[in-house]
């Protein structure tokens, strides 16, 4: 299938997507901030740079995009259909990349939550963010 977008109109789109300060963790970190919490964000310390690293309560969260992080089950993580090889290598390698670092950092004592970019929609935001929070300063 041919791809409807010139390269270089696709290489300026690609290009201007974000690896970090994407909307979704921004929503993420605002929401924890005005609860009180405190953190890091993007600590390369450990593993997969966490996107916020909170100390005090030993828990790491990864805002992930549904289409990057092949998120099971989910309307928005759809295969694209040209240059299908490519796009299978590259996104279950950063599935696998992802359990690999959470195997990891659990393993050093740390607590791993993941936020999906689907549960920050309109619809379920605010049980998102308070659920987050539930689980981040509920003590196991």
């Amino acid at each position: 299938m041919v791809d409807k977008f010139s390269k270089e109109t696709r290489s300026y789109n690609m290009s201007r997507i974000k690896s970090k300060d994407t909307k979704p963790e921004i929503i993420v970190r605002r929401y924890l901030f005005s609860k009180g919490l405190r953190f890091r964000k993007n600590d390369k310390r450990y593993p997969g740079s966490p996107d916020i690293v909170l100390p005090k309560y030993k828990t790491i969260v990864f805002v992930h995009g549904c289409f990057w992080h092949l998120h099971d089950g989910c309307k928005y993580a759809v295969m694209p259909k040209s240059n299908v090889e490519f796009w299978k290598k590259k996104l279950y390698r950063n599935k696998e990349r992802d359990q690999h670092n959470k195997k990891e950092l659990e393993a050093l004592g740390w607590k791993v939550l993941t936020v999906w970019e689907c549960e920050l929609k309109k619809d379920k935001i605010e049980q998102t963010l308070e659920n987050l929070y539930t689980q981040i300063t509920s003590t196991q």
